[in-house]
């Protein structure tokens, strides 16, 4: 991004440094207290109160950097919304509320979207000390462009709103970010593979910048097996290379390919057709056609019509 001559001058921190009445949403580390900006320090130095997840992790991490809120208050998702007409008292009277999440910048898949949102709303300052952010650190390592990539967050946990979700993610021709737990890790593998083709490139992340941070970059059905022959712990990213689309010229071998892919993932003949013909932008008709003649391993030939 381009930056005037003014904006090149940079201040020096400051221990005096003014820190603004308002609600700071303040970016803390991702794994190592070194990923903590100066700012972010002095940010949470000089809240009144603290906004945050667990009161025991982040009191440890305010006692490390020596801030000392008259108050942390437990905003997460089940008391964000409760938590609203207190932080905008204390903003209006002039105070700095900071808002932090247990690891990384609040707001993204964390509590703080509603807050901020109510806050602007009311015409009440909003201000960030940014900082580490798990999906900034995993896509710009992943080796998938980064000029144009789609954060999709944590994937519904079931039914059509998921299945909706990957077939999106099937057809997004943008790097796609996302979160997952570990112990469905292997479950979401398996449904991008089965949405996306086994062939789609992955980057998966866990504990970054911590001591035992891992990156590992495979097909999604060689991560598959990956995430079987080990343990998942720590939460991942995952970064997936967007959808190649292929012009309508794309050859029968092509189709027909791709259709062997889906079909051997146990996908029925209408989804591997839907997907396909979607994927590599030709008419479904003729990938229908393909799908069910001899050209497809399993394939079955159209119903016949009852005279």
């Amino acid at each position: 991004m381009a930056t005037t001559d003014d904006e090149n001058d940079f201040h020096e921190p400051h221990a005096a440094t003014a820190v603004s009445p308002g609600l700071w949403l303040v970016a803390t580390p991702i794994g190592n207290m070194g990923d903590m900006t100066i700012r972010a320090r002095e940010v949470l130095r000089a809240a009144k109160v603290v906004c945050c997840e667990d009161t025991r992790r982040s009191g440890r991490l305010l006692a490390a950097i020596a801030a000392t809120p008259e108050r942390l208050m437990v905003v997460n998702e089940h008391t964000e919304h409760d938590a609203i007409d207190a932080v905008a008292d204390l903003v209006a009277n002039g105070h700095v509320v900071a808002l932090i999440s247990d690891a990384g910048t609040p707001a993204i898949s964390d509590p703080g979207e509603r807050l901020v949102r109510a806050l602007v709303e009311r015409s009440l300052p909003v201000w960030s000390a940014p900082g580490p952010a798990a999906l900034i650190a995993a896509v710009i390592v992943s080796g998938f462009p980064t000029n144009r990539f789609v954060f999709e967050g944590f994937l519904p946990r079931d039914g059509a709103e998921r299945r909706e979700r990957l077939a999106e993610i099937a057809r997004e021709r943008r790097t796609c970010v996302l979160y997952e737990a570990p112990h469905r890790i292997e479950r979401t593998l398996t449904d991008l593979a089965e949405a996306c083709g086994p062939n789609r490139r992955v980057c998966l992340s866990r504990e970054l910048t911590k001591m035992h941070e891992e990156l590992w970059r495979g097909t999604l059905a060689e991560a598959i097996e990956h995430t079987r022959t080990t343990e998942p712990r720590g939460e991942f990213v995952l970064v997936l290379e967007g959808a190649v689309v292929i012009s309508a010229d794309a050859s029968d071998a092509d189709i027909v390919k791709a259709l062997s892919e889906r079909r051997s993932l146990g996908l029925s003949t209408r989804d591997s057709v839907d997907e396909v013909s979607t994927v590599l932008n030709v008419s479904r008709k003729r990938v229908y056609d393909l799908a069910t003649s001899s050209a497809v391993p399993g394939a079955k030939g159209p119903k016949k019509r009852k005279t």
